[in-house]
């Protein structure tokens, strides 16, 4: 099968697409055809050689969310059979023509959504599903700030959230990012650099109840001043760096709670237990439109050099996707 292959850490000229064996699929082990394939920043973290894969995954072929039909099941399988339409997160290895998925790990692409869609959905989606209800427990009323609003991650926040009942604060480096969430949801786009006094002046200094982060340390002073009591901050990357000094005296005056939250490290059993949560709560509203994938850009697999420059220079709005099936 073809997939692409980090050569040796490096940019984006490292990348490669070459031949590779095709895994064979045993036990409760699904195989896909991959037709479509998500790219992440963590994709970018892992070519850089900062970020490897978890035990388990190919340490050379990235990818964390791919779109195929099912191609063959292990002799333990009941869930599916040849020809479904699956959608699904990984470790790594979706940048390929085939990915081993655990049958538990897979999830029935809604009819209205084809494989590019649907590539768009998973890694995203299930980060905010958990980021907001799992982890931050975001109630109807309430309010939340989403730092780049614009990320792949962002885009789905907003809809989920909105969806939800909350109000919607976002920020972004980027003016015209705020315009094109504020029809996902968004109801006040902030600007990066004095969100804190923003949002004191636009609650009447009550603050947000949660604030979904990207950026980490820099952000650590105003992401507490912002926060109601009871805040939740809950960090889904640190871009903007890994230290921050933190005002102790503040978390417990507000009676704050700070998570970290990522997918990619936790256990099997784990990710089987969001892929049920986010399959029966967030899937349908899928299916009948309530929330929708942004797709920025499509490229084809021989292009994956140029798909990771765009992500680096953050000229996209949503989620950038591989065609595998070109």
């Amino acid at each position: 099968m073809r997939a692409i292959i980090i050569t040796r850490p490096g940019g984006p000229e490292v990348l490669d697409v070459q031949s590779v064996e095709t895994p064979e699929p045993f036990g409760d082990w699904v195989r896909v055809r991959v037709r479509a394939a998500g790219l992440n920043r963590a994709d970018l973290a892992q070519r850089a050689g900062f970020y490897p894969a978890p035990p388990g995954s190919p340490s050379d072929i990235p990818g964390m969310e791919f779109a195929g039909e099912v191609d063959a099941v292990g002799s333990l399988v009941t869930r599916w059979k040849p020809g479904q339409r699956v959608m699904g997160i990984a470790g790594g290895g979706a940048q390929a023509e085939y990915i081993l998925s655990h049958e538990g790990m897979l999830i029935e692409i809604p009819e209205n959504l084809d494989f590019v869609q649907a590539a768009a959905i998973p890694e995203v989606f299930m980060t905010a599903h958990d980021a907001l209800f799992t982890q931050a427990g975001l109630r109807m009323g309430e309010r939340l700030l989403v730092h780049a609003v614009g990320s792949g991650v962002g885009t789905a926040a907003v809809q989920l959230a909105h969806a939800a009942g909350a109000t919607v604060y976002g920020t972004s480096r980027t003016p015209s990012k705020l315009e094109r969430a504020k029809p996902l949801g968004l109801e006040v786009g902030l600007s990066d650099q004095n969100f804190a006094t923003e949002i004191k002046q636009l609650t009447n200094d009550e603050g947000v109840h949660v604030v979904l982060d990207f950026v980490g340390g820099g952000y650590m002073e105003q992401n507490l001043a912002s926060l109601a009591n009871w805040g939740r901050l809950v960090f889904l990357a640190t871009l903007g760096g890994s230290q921050a000094d933190v005002n102790l005296g503040m978390v417990m005056a507000k009676r704050l709670q700070i998570r970290g939250c990522t997918l990619r490290s936790r256990t099997l059993e784990e990710k089987l237990t969001l892929t049920r949560l986010f399959a029966t709560q967030v899937v349908p509203l899928l299916a009948n439109g309530t929330v929708f994938p942004i797709v920025e850009e499509v490229f084809p697999l021989h292009e994956i050099g140029r798909a990771h420059s765009v992500m680096a220079e953050n000229r996209n709005f949503g989620k950038l996707i591989m065609r595998i099936d070109d």
